[in-house]
């Protein structure tokens, strides 16, 4: 699976964590993303153009029960922009 961070990017707005939880429901603009590290609920838009290769990654991860490093729009966002 290819991720979508670019290499050498870290910052303020990158976060690994363990995903706890996922919400998708049909006819939502958001697929809701609950980690362990975290009490904050986190949207990752199905209008990002990486979409599904994200969902994919974090599913992985999930059945894994692995980190997966992830990017927020803001560095105190909870809107997910990338996963790597």
């Amino acid at each position: 699976m290819k991720p979508t961070l670019p290499a050498g990017t870290e910052g303020r707005r990158d976060r690994e964590m363990t995903v706890a939880h996922l919400r998708e429901q049909a006819g939502e603009e958001f697929v809701m993303v609950v980690f362990l590290e975290s009490a904050r609920f986190y949207r990752l838009s199905r209008r990002n153009p990486d979409f599904q290769p994200i969902l994919d990654r974090i599913h992985a991860a999930l059945a894994r029960g692995e980190r997966v490093r992830i990017r927020v729009a803001a560095p105190d966002g909870d809107l997910i922009e990338a996963a790597g």
